[in-house]
Protein backbone atom coordinates (compact mmCIF):
# COMPACT_ATOMS: atom_id res chain seq x y z
CA UNK A 1 0.00 0.00 0.00
CA UNK A 2 1.48 3.33 -1.05
CA UNK A 3 1.59 6.13 1.48
CA UNK A 4 0.50 9.47 0.05
CA UNK A 5 1.97 12.51 1.75
CA UNK A 6 -0.81 15.10 2.17
CA UNK A 7 -0.24 18.51 0.65
CA UNK A 8 0.50 21.26 3.15
CA UNK A 9 -0.75 24.53 1.71
CA UNK A 10 -0.69 27.13 4.46
CA UNK A 11 -2.03 29.72 2.05
CA UNK A 12 -5.41 28.01 2.06
CA UNK A 13 -5.85 28.81 5.74
CA UNK A 14 -3.95 32.12 5.70
CA UNK A 15 -6.73 34.18 7.37
CA UNK A 16 -6.96 31.72 10.25
CA UNK A 17 -3.17 31.61 10.58
CA UNK A 18 -3.06 35.42 10.73
CA UNK A 19 -5.55 35.32 13.61
CA UNK A 20 -3.45 32.66 15.37
CA UNK A 21 -0.24 34.65 14.83
CA UNK A 22 -1.93 37.75 16.24
CA UNK A 23 -2.95 35.77 19.33
CA UNK A 24 0.68 34.77 19.88
CA UNK A 25 1.87 38.36 19.38
CA UNK A 26 -0.68 39.66 21.88
CA UNK A 27 0.37 36.96 24.35
CA UNK A 28 4.01 38.03 24.08
CA UNK A 29 3.05 41.71 24.13
CA UNK A 30 1.21 41.18 27.41
CA UNK A 31 4.57 40.52 29.07
CA UNK A 32 5.92 43.93 28.04
CA UNK A 33 2.79 46.06 28.47
CA UNK A 34 2.43 47.98 31.71
CA UNK A 35 -0.81 47.69 33.74
CA UNK A 36 -3.30 50.32 32.69
CA UNK A 37 -2.01 50.34 29.12
CA UNK A 38 -3.50 47.07 27.91
CA UNK A 39 -5.52 49.00 25.35
CA UNK A 40 -2.47 48.77 23.10
CA UNK A 41 -3.08 45.03 22.92
CA UNK A 42 -6.60 45.71 21.68
CA UNK A 43 -5.11 47.81 18.88
CA UNK A 44 -2.78 44.93 17.99
CA UNK A 45 -5.74 42.53 17.96
CA UNK A 46 -7.67 44.86 15.65
CA UNK A 47 -4.69 45.05 13.29
CA UNK A 48 -4.72 41.26 13.12
CA UNK A 49 -8.45 41.31 12.38
CA UNK A 50 -7.88 43.85 9.60
CA UNK A 51 -5.09 41.74 8.09
CA UNK A 52 -7.14 38.55 8.18
CA UNK A 53 -10.14 40.35 6.66
CA UNK A 54 -8.02 41.75 3.82
CA UNK A 55 -6.54 38.32 3.13
CA UNK A 56 -10.03 36.78 3.05
CA UNK A 57 -11.10 39.23 0.36
CA UNK A 58 -7.94 38.48 -1.63
CA UNK A 59 -8.71 34.75 -1.51
CA UNK A 60 -12.36 35.20 -2.46
CA UNK A 61 -13.36 33.11 -5.47
CA UNK A 62 -10.60 30.53 -5.08
CA UNK A 63 -11.47 26.88 -4.53
CA UNK A 64 -9.02 24.20 -3.44
CA UNK A 65 -8.36 21.64 -0.74
CA UNK A 66 -5.26 21.14 1.37
CA UNK A 67 -3.85 18.91 4.10
CA UNK A 68 -5.04 15.75 2.38
CA UNK A 69 -8.54 17.08 1.80
CA UNK A 70 -9.07 17.92 5.47
CA UNK A 71 -9.39 21.68 4.86
CA UNK A 72 -11.09 23.55 2.03
CA UNK A 73 -10.52 27.04 0.71
CA UNK A 74 -13.86 28.17 -0.70
CA UNK A 75 -16.32 31.03 -0.53
CA UNK A 76 -18.38 29.18 2.07
CA UNK A 77 -15.54 29.14 4.60
CA UNK A 78 -14.43 32.66 3.70
CA UNK A 79 -17.97 34.02 4.12
CA UNK A 80 -18.33 32.59 7.61
CA UNK A 81 -14.76 33.65 8.38
CA UNK A 82 -15.70 37.25 7.61
CA UNK A 83 -18.67 36.96 9.97
CA UNK A 84 -16.36 35.70 12.72
CA UNK A 85 -13.85 38.50 12.09
CA UNK A 86 -16.56 41.17 12.21
CA UNK A 87 -17.87 39.70 15.48
CA UNK A 88 -14.32 39.64 16.86
CA UNK A 89 -13.61 43.23 15.85
CA UNK A 90 -16.84 44.52 17.38
CA UNK A 91 -16.21 42.56 20.58
CA UNK A 92 -12.70 43.99 20.94
CA UNK A 93 -14.05 47.52 20.49
CA UNK A 94 -16.76 46.90 23.09
CA UNK A 95 -14.31 45.36 25.52
CA UNK A 96 -11.71 48.12 25.92
CA UNK A 97 -13.74 50.42 28.16
CA UNK A 98 -15.69 47.56 29.75
CA UNK A 99 -12.53 45.79 30.94
CA UNK A 100 -11.14 49.04 32.32
CA UNK A 101 -14.34 49.79 34.24
CA UNK A 102 -14.61 46.26 35.64
CA UNK A 103 -10.90 46.13 36.59
CA UNK A 104 -10.34 43.13 34.29
CA UNK A 105 -7.90 44.73 31.87
CA UNK A 106 -5.71 41.71 31.13
CA UNK A 107 -4.11 40.93 27.79
CA UNK A 108 -5.07 37.27 28.02
CA UNK A 109 -8.64 38.34 27.31
CA UNK A 110 -7.77 39.34 23.76
CA UNK A 111 -5.67 36.20 23.31
CA UNK A 112 -8.67 34.04 24.19
CA UNK A 113 -10.93 35.97 21.81
CA UNK A 114 -8.44 35.47 18.99
CA UNK A 115 -8.02 31.77 19.75
CA UNK A 116 -11.80 31.33 19.82
CA UNK A 117 -12.02 32.98 16.41
CA UNK A 118 -9.26 30.71 15.11
CA UNK A 119 -11.33 27.72 16.22
CA UNK A 120 -14.41 29.13 14.49
CA UNK A 121 -12.51 29.54 11.23
CA UNK A 122 -11.26 25.95 11.44
CA UNK A 123 -14.84 24.76 11.87
CA UNK A 124 -16.00 26.69 8.81
CA UNK A 125 -13.16 25.52 6.56
CA UNK A 126 -12.80 21.95 7.82
CA UNK A 127 -13.87 19.15 5.50
CA UNK A 128 -13.08 16.38 7.94
CA UNK A 129 -14.99 15.57 11.11
CA UNK A 130 -11.76 15.54 13.12
CA UNK A 131 -10.76 19.03 11.95
CA UNK A 132 -14.24 20.35 12.67
CA UNK A 133 -14.12 18.80 16.14
CA UNK A 134 -10.64 20.25 16.72
CA UNK A 135 -11.89 23.72 15.80
CA UNK A 136 -14.90 23.26 18.05
CA UNK A 137 -12.72 22.34 21.02
CA UNK A 138 -10.39 25.31 20.50
CA UNK A 139 -13.46 27.54 20.39
CA UNK A 140 -15.11 25.91 23.40
CA UNK A 141 -12.06 25.92 25.68
CA UNK A 142 -11.49 29.60 24.97
CA UNK A 143 -15.12 30.45 25.70
CA UNK A 144 -15.12 28.46 28.95
CA UNK A 145 -12.36 30.69 30.28
CA UNK A 146 -13.90 33.88 28.88
CA UNK A 147 -17.26 33.08 30.51
CA UNK A 148 -15.56 33.05 33.92
CA UNK A 149 -13.10 35.85 33.22
CA UNK A 150 -14.55 37.95 36.05
CA UNK A 151 -12.82 35.91 38.73
CA UNK A 152 -14.41 37.74 41.67
CA UNK A 153 -17.97 37.44 40.32
CA UNK A 154 -19.74 34.34 41.62
CA UNK A 155 -22.25 34.44 38.77
CA UNK A 156 -19.43 34.38 36.23
CA UNK A 157 -17.82 31.40 37.95
CA UNK A 158 -21.15 29.59 38.01
CA UNK A 159 -21.65 30.37 34.32
CA UNK A 160 -18.20 29.08 33.43
CA UNK A 161 -18.70 25.85 35.36
CA UNK A 162 -22.12 25.16 33.83
CA UNK A 163 -20.84 25.99 30.38
CA UNK A 164 -17.85 23.71 30.83
CA UNK A 165 -19.87 20.74 32.09
CA UNK A 166 -22.62 20.96 29.47
CA UNK A 167 -20.15 21.88 26.73
CA UNK A 168 -18.00 18.85 27.49
CA UNK A 169 -21.14 16.71 27.52
CA UNK A 170 -22.20 17.96 24.08
CA UNK A 171 -18.67 17.54 22.72
CA UNK A 172 -18.88 13.91 23.76
CA UNK A 173 -21.99 13.47 21.60
CA UNK A 174 -20.24 15.07 18.65
CA UNK A 175 -17.09 12.99 19.05
CA UNK A 176 -19.08 9.78 19.46
CA UNK A 177 -21.06 10.67 16.34
CA UNK A 178 -17.79 11.14 14.43
CA UNK A 179 -16.51 7.80 15.76
CA UNK A 180 -19.66 5.97 14.65
CA UNK A 181 -19.47 7.68 11.27
CA UNK A 182 -15.96 6.28 10.90
CA UNK A 183 -17.19 2.84 11.98
CA UNK A 184 -20.01 2.96 9.42
CA UNK A 185 -18.08 4.41 6.46
CA UNK A 186 -14.40 3.82 7.21
CA UNK A 187 -13.54 7.52 7.01
CA UNK A 188 -14.13 10.89 8.66
CA UNK A 189 -13.43 12.87 5.47
CA UNK A 190 -16.63 14.45 4.19
CA UNK A 191 -15.85 13.88 0.50
CA UNK A 192 -15.07 10.21 1.11
CA UNK A 193 -18.26 9.80 3.14
CA UNK A 194 -20.21 11.08 0.12
CA UNK A 195 -18.41 8.58 -2.15
CA UNK A 196 -19.07 5.72 0.26
CA UNK A 197 -22.78 6.51 0.52
CA UNK A 198 -23.07 6.84 -3.27
CA UNK A 199 -21.68 3.32 -3.68
CA UNK A 200 -23.04 1.48 -0.64
CA UNK A 201 -26.22 3.42 0.05
CA UNK A 202 -27.69 4.06 3.48
CA UNK A 203 -30.04 1.11 3.80
CA UNK A 204 -29.05 -1.52 6.33
CA UNK A 205 -26.52 0.73 8.05
CA UNK A 206 -27.95 1.49 11.52
CA UNK A 207 -24.63 2.86 12.79
CA UNK A 208 -24.86 5.69 10.29
CA UNK A 209 -28.32 6.70 11.48
CA UNK A 210 -27.16 6.70 15.10
CA UNK A 211 -24.11 8.75 14.10
CA UNK A 212 -26.29 11.34 12.35
CA UNK A 213 -28.50 11.60 15.43
CA UNK A 214 -25.51 12.11 17.73
CA UNK A 215 -24.05 14.76 15.42
CA UNK A 216 -27.36 16.63 15.42
CA UNK A 217 -27.44 16.54 19.23
CA UNK A 218 -23.83 17.76 19.45
CA UNK A 219 -24.35 20.66 17.07
CA UNK A 220 -27.74 21.36 18.67
CA UNK A 221 -26.04 22.08 21.98
CA UNK A 222 -23.61 24.48 20.32
CA UNK A 223 -26.30 26.50 18.56
CA UNK A 224 -28.70 26.23 21.53
CA UNK A 225 -31.67 24.68 19.77
CA UNK A 226 -34.55 23.37 21.87
CA UNK A 227 -34.28 21.10 23.86
CA UNK A 228 -30.51 21.63 24.12
CA UNK A 229 -30.65 25.27 25.25
CA UNK A 230 -30.56 24.75 29.04
CA UNK A 231 -27.13 26.32 29.45
CA UNK A 232 -27.93 29.59 27.65
CA UNK A 233 -29.70 31.76 30.31
CA UNK A 234 -27.18 31.22 33.11
CA UNK A 235 -24.12 31.49 30.88
CA UNK A 236 -25.28 34.61 29.05
CA UNK A 237 -26.22 36.35 32.31
CA UNK A 238 -23.03 35.44 34.14
CA UNK A 239 -20.44 36.02 31.41
CA UNK A 240 -18.97 39.50 30.79
CA UNK A 241 -21.26 41.49 28.52
CA UNK A 242 -18.90 41.65 25.49
CA UNK A 243 -18.28 37.90 25.81
CA UNK A 244 -22.03 37.26 25.81
CA UNK A 245 -22.33 39.28 22.60
CA UNK A 246 -19.44 37.34 21.07
CA UNK A 247 -20.94 33.97 22.02
CA UNK A 248 -24.41 34.86 20.78
CA UNK A 249 -23.08 35.85 17.35
CA UNK A 250 -19.73 34.24 16.61
CA UNK A 251 -20.08 30.92 18.44
CA UNK A 252 -23.57 30.30 17.10
CA UNK A 253 -22.48 31.16 13.56
CA UNK A 254 -19.59 28.70 13.95
CA UNK A 255 -22.00 25.99 15.06
CA UNK A 256 -24.20 26.60 12.03
CA UNK A 257 -21.15 26.67 9.75
CA UNK A 258 -19.99 23.28 11.01
CA UNK A 259 -23.48 21.81 10.92
CA UNK A 260 -24.22 22.93 7.37
CA UNK A 261 -20.78 21.85 6.14
CA UNK A 262 -21.26 18.35 7.53
CA UNK A 263 -24.89 17.71 6.67
CA UNK A 264 -25.23 19.47 3.33
CA UNK A 265 -21.90 18.16 2.05
CA UNK A 266 -21.52 14.70 3.61
CA UNK A 267 -25.08 13.49 4.12
CA UNK A 268 -27.18 14.72 1.16
CA UNK A 269 -28.51 11.19 0.72
CA UNK A 270 -30.14 11.47 4.15
CA UNK A 271 -31.46 15.00 3.65
CA UNK A 272 -35.09 13.85 3.32
CA UNK A 273 -34.88 12.56 6.89
CA UNK A 274 -32.68 15.05 8.73
CA UNK A 275 -34.26 18.15 7.18
CA UNK A 276 -37.60 17.27 8.80
CA UNK A 277 -35.89 16.85 12.16
CA UNK A 278 -34.04 20.13 11.70
CA UNK A 279 -37.28 21.89 10.76
CA UNK A 280 -38.97 20.55 13.90
CA UNK A 281 -36.09 21.75 16.09
CA UNK A 282 -36.22 25.17 14.42
CA UNK A 283 -39.97 25.51 15.03
CA UNK A 284 -39.60 24.44 18.66
CA UNK A 285 -36.70 26.84 19.20
CA UNK A 286 -38.48 29.85 17.70
CA UNK A 287 -41.76 29.08 19.46
CA UNK A 288 -40.31 28.47 22.91
CA UNK A 289 -37.94 31.43 22.62
CA UNK A 290 -40.72 33.85 21.77
CA UNK A 291 -43.15 32.44 24.36
CA UNK A 292 -40.55 32.66 27.14
CA UNK A 293 -39.58 36.19 26.05
CA UNK A 294 -43.22 37.33 26.20
CA UNK A 295 -43.79 35.61 29.53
Amino acid sequence: MDFVVPTVDLGSIAPALLVLATALLVLVGELFTAPGRKGALAVLALLGVAGATAKSFLLWGQSETAFGGMVALDNYGLFFGLIFLIALGMTVLLSVRYLDQMDMDHGEYYVLLLLATFGMMLMASGTDLIVIFLGLEILSLSLYVLAGFARTDLRAQEAALKYFLLGAFSSGFLLYGAALTYAATGTTNLARIVSFLAQAGVAGNPLLWIAVGLLIVGFGFKVATVPFQMWVPDVYQGAPTPVTAFMSVGAKAAGFAGFLRVFLYAFPALSVDWTWLLAALAVLTMTLGNVVAIA
